[in-house]
């Protein structure tokens, strides 16, 4: 397990972007698998985007794909994710999770992280 914080979150309209970040503390973030997920209230929590250790492997949630970037600053032990043509749909409570890994794997399902953040909350104004 490793101690994850997120930051960025706020209040954007329509169509604008937001960058939110995940650093994580005491631990490089070199060897360890990363993603995003949301959850907005009285729906389900969904999976975002994931990014392996080496940064070099990514995927994305269908409803994100095309507009959400993922990526890592190693030197900063933190993971981003830059979302942009935000929608009103896209608000929810973003969850950064992580997971130790020793093979270059991306993670989409939430049961496969072990470590989670706080949470950092979207909104999107019409």
């Amino acid at each position: 397990q490793v101690q994850l914080v997120e930051s960025g979150g706020g209040l954007v309209q329509a169509g604008g972007s937001l960058r939110l970040s995940c650093t994580v503390s005491g631990r490089t973030i070199g060897s360890i698998a990363m993603g995003w997920f949301r959850q907005a209230p009285g729906k389900e929590r969904e999976f975002v985007s994931a990014i392996s250790f080496s940064g070099t492997r990514t995927t994305y949630g269908d409803s994100v794909k095309g507009r959400f970037t993922i990526s890592r600053e190693y030197a900063k032990n933190t993971v981003y994710l830059q979302m942009n043509s935000l929608k009103p749909e896209d608000a929810a409570v973003y969850y950064c999770a992580a997971k130790r890994t020793y093979y270059n794997y991306i993670l989409p399902g939430e049961n496969e992280y072990d470590s989670w953040g706080q949470g950092t909350q979207v909104t999107v104004s019409s």
